[in-house]
């Protein structure tokens, strides 16, 4: 009796595990008919993620009711794996909070997720990978394909294309002198005093002219006189004395100058002639830097009345304050006022290169920024930048240009060295804090090179371009195209196809005259996703002669799938 009741449990439990495992054979034998829609179609890197939309639909009479199914979306590539996040579902009768699927109608499920991309998904598969449990048993269904992965266009992005900021000369091969002089009268005088002419300022100016008709670099640019009335008196008398004024000036040096032999100053142009019957402007600020008394009051009379006899007559009235300003603001407006202009006149671009390169010692801050930008050798303009850094050492500008010849090498540590180099001589600089970024980014430190280029306000169109950068690699190809503006550069061209301005895109690449493989790339991309399919063997064909290393990169690239059987592309990249 004990041994027929232990065969009656043992064929209870038999029953019982066939029924289980017959339950998970029949779903993963059924398992095709389960249907995903994968969105995009072939899976895409964005901002360094690869994100995917998976929709489920679950047919009818499929799902056991006592299955709890575990679901891993799985990139699949050569010499490896990502996983995307596992998702859950279950049957009717299992207990639990996962999506429940109907076995009579079945059931949809959407699932929404992204990984980190690398570069071995170029090449890759995106398949399902199950495990379901009933009861005690598990049962793993075979990976079941879902769809294709992964285009990296993105990825094209070049960060060699991040620019340096130069810091600026600001040679100027004329330089404007100008020597002014003062010649005060007495009241109602228009007569120039001895004393006046023996005062220190008319012996400077008188010696400036000299020195400057001697000088081979100095030109002579003309002469300009004003001359002045206070504005007490009648104005008829203050009219004839500015007038006298400014001739008197004028005859005194028009002498000096035919002294020095100075050539053009008989020339009727040469002499600029100006003259104030009553000086209120100069009575104005006079009275605004003084400290006489009323001084407020008299600057209210100002305001109030643009009259001159009415501004006379009322501040006449404060007679004890008129007193003061006879003695000390009315002289000073009785005047006329020289000045000579002179052209100090550079050297010549020849003699700042052939200084630069033979005697650089010889050449201030601004004569070696300038001599580096004569030349296209980028050797040439190192030299020039670290002769310039070794003479001025507390310059800003000479250890960062050498950073951004050094950059143009390709020396990036050297480069970072005198960028840091800069930075202590003077922190906060835009080109500076531009260039630390563009070390950081090609570091691959995105973070980082933001930092600095948040920094870097007002560093120019370098800074913009380095932005454009930054926003491919975080996804945002319309602030891309925005901080790229019309550059023609091959980023510039990248962004607005990943934007899918395809004609923009085209124009860019065809305004772009660096023949370089990476600009014919990225046309051939744009043939293939518009379904120009002779432009896109054409320009194909063109990168790959220009730079070899397309031949293998387009056979990975999903961008060009529909092709990869195709006799003309394979002639192109095998």
């Amino acid at each position: 009796m004990k041994k027929t009741r232990i065969n009656l449990f043992a064929s209870l439990a038999l029953a019982a595990l066939l029924a289980s495992c017959a339950g998970l054979d029949k779903m993963k034998k059924g398992a095709d008919g389960v249907n995903y829609t994968v969105t995009p179609e072939v899976l895409e890197a964005h901002a360094g993620k690869v994100d995917v939309e998976i929709k489920v639909q679950v047919p009818e009479k499929y799902f056991d009711k006592k299955v709890a199914l575990e679901a891993t979306p799985v990139l699949v590539y050569e010499g490896g794996e990502t996983a995307f996040p596992t998702y859950k579902l279950q049957g009717e009768s299992v207990e639990g909070n996962e999506k429940v699927i109907s076995y009579t109608n079945g059931g949809t499920y959407s699932y929404k997720n992204s990984v980190d991309y690398n570069e071995n998904m170029k090449v890759s598969d995106l398949v399902v990978r199950i495990k379901a449990t009933k009861g005690s048993n598990t049962t793993e269904f075979d990976d079941y394909k879902i769809a294709d992965g992964v285009i990296a266009t993105s990825a094209l992005v070049a960060d060699q294309g991040a620019q340096a900021a130069i810091g600026g000369d600001n040679f100027q091969r004329v330089i404007p002198e100008e020597k002014l002089a003062d010649i005060y009268f007495m009241i109602q005088q228009a007569n120039i005093r001895g004393t006046e002419l023996r005062k220190d300022e008319i012996a400077a100016l008188k010696d400036f002219i000299k020195e400057a008709q001697t000088a081979e670099n100095k030109e002579f640019k003309g002469v300009q006189i004003s001359a002045y009335a206070s504005p007490d008196g009648p104005t008829d008398l203050n009219t004839k004395l500015a007038t006298k004024r400014e001739k008197v000036a004028k005859d005194y040096l028009a002498r000096e100058l035919k002294k020095a032999k100075v050539e053009g100053a008989k020339e009727d142009d040469f002499f600029t002639l100006k003259n104030t019957p009553e000086d209120w402007e100069g009575f104005k600020t006079l009275m605004e830097k003084s400290n006489v008394q009323d001084k407020e009051l008299i600057l209210r009379v100002l305001s109030m009345y643009s009259d001159p006899e009415v501004r006379e007559r009322e501040i006449k009235n404060m007679s004890e304050t008129f007193k003061v300003i006879s003695d000390e603001i009315l002289p000073k407006l009785r005047r006329s006022k020289m000045a000579v202009n002179v052209d100090v006149i550079g050297k010549s671009d020849a003699e700042i290169s052939e200084l630069a390169a033979s005697n650089p010692s010889e050449l201030n801050i601004e004569e070696l920024l300038y001599a580096a930008t004569l030349t296209k050798d980028v050797d040439a303009q190192l030299a020039i930048y670290k002769a310039a850094s070794s003479k001025y050492p507390k310059c800003w500008r000479a250890a960062n240009n050498v950073g951004c010849a050094l950059y143009a090498k390709g020396d990036l540590a050297g480069a970072k060295s005198a960028f840091e180099k800069a930075n202590g001589i003077k922190s906060g600089v835009s080109e500076v804090n531009n260039n630390l970024g563009v070390i950081a980014l090609r570091d691959g430190d995105l973070a980082k090179a933001e930092e600095f280029f948040g920094a870097a306000a007002g560093a120019g169109a370098e800074l913009d371009n380095n932005l454009g950068i930054v926003a491919i690699h975080k996804g945002e190809y319309d602030n891309a195209i925005r901080y790229f503006g019309n550059s023609t550069n091959c980023n510039a061209a990248l962004a607005k196809i990943l934007a899918k301005n395809y004609d923009a895109a085209l124009s860019t690449i065809n305004a772009n005259t660096h023949e370089v493989g990476f600009k014919y790339y990225l046309k051939a991309i744009v043939g293939a996703r518009t379904g120009q399919d002779d432009l896109m063997f054409d320009a194909l064909r063109k990168a790959t002669e220009l730079d070899a290393k397309f031949k293998a990169a387009a056979v990975k690239d999903l961008e060009f799938a529909k092709f990869f059987e195709d006799a003309t592309f394979k002639s192109i990249v095998q």
